[in-house]
């Protein structure tokens, strides 16, 4: 049901407001380039500064936008169980095809805490959901043997983005999980480890810049065309590593402003890229043809 290429889409600033214009013309070329579907308000919409009004209204924007043309996943996770409720169901009610739930983070529940969690919210809405497990930035992982109970307690959990940075754990969720349940990468750089080990695709930020590429890549791994996969990923590297050399979403954005399609704006605490990161970022961008 998840098997692609999925964009975790950057949220476009104009003067500290949601650019609306800009972010629908992200949302196009997405469609244009062939995307299965789009992630607002994820970890690369900057949702932890979002206000609850604006963390909505994207996620509406979206829906509004894709007119059903690929799927729209709402980033609706939070380390309160009822703000992540609250937030799935207006998710529901906007029309999204699936949520997006990451794990909780700060508060660091322990792994019965957060099977109960998911368990909530499972219960509280008709979508399909995605679990999302980045101990980097949450300080827990959800363990293999919880998204095993998970997906056996609640049939709307379909499958899972692991950004934990193992190759060995996406075996290790294959192994125990049902066949129908997807994988989805989580770092652009290990899509194509990843899928070799069993998962079906990705949630990437590069294709904020790349969707086509990114696709293609997915595509030729799910087809088992392993050599031309390869040769886009290796094309493509340079590309995955630089937009990670400072925090997510702040270089993509750069890059999105480099080619003028929207500013470079986020919201504090990130900040503006430093000098020579962005020189370095330019660099590649231009190697790769993607600057004139």
């Amino acid at each position: 049901m998840f098997a692609g290429t999925f964009t975790a889409l950057v949220t476009p600033f104009n003067n500290d407001h949601v650019d609306e214009a800009a972010f629908a013309r992200l949302i196009e070329g997405q469609i244009a380039g062939g995307v299965t579907g789009i992630v607002p308000v994820g970890t690369t919409g900057e949702s932890p500064t979002l206000t609850h009004e604006e963390h909505i209204r994207v996620i509406e924007l979206a829906v509004q936008t894709a007119k059903g043309r690929c799927k729209v996943i709402g980033g609706t996770g939070s380390n309160s169980t009822a703000e992540a409720i609250s937030l799935t169901r207006e998710a529901e009610r906007v029309g999204c095809d699936a949520a997006l739930l990451v794990a909780p983070y700060y508060n660091k529940p322990s792994q019965e805490g957060l099977f109960r969690h998911f368990v909530k919210i499972a219960e509280a809405t008709k979508l399909s959901l995605i679990l999302y497990s980045i101990p980097g930035r949450c300080g827990v992982e959800i363990a293999v043997e919880t998204v095993k109970r998970l997906a056996a307690a609640c049939p709307n959990i379909l499958a899972m983005k692991e950004a934990g940075g193992s190759v060995e754990r996406v075996s290790a969720l294959r192994a125990v999980l049902p066949e129908e349940f997807d994988i989805l990468s989580g770092d652009d750089s290990l899509t194509l480890p990843f899928m070799s080990a069993g998962a079906q695709g990705v949630i990437s930020v590069a294709s904020n810049l790349v969707p086509k590429a990114v696709g293609e890549m997915v595509q030729a791994a799910l087809a088992g065309r392993y050599d031309d996969a390869r040769r886009l990923h290796f094309h493509w590297y340079p590309l995955f590593k630089d937009l990670f050399i400072e925090p997510n979403p702040v270089p993509a954005k750069t890059a999105l402003a480099l080619r003028g399609e929207m500013s470079p704006d986020v919201r504090l605490p990130l900040c503006e890229m430093s000098e020579p990161n962005r020189r370095k970022l330019e660099a590649t961008l231009h190697s790769l043809k993607l600057l004139k």
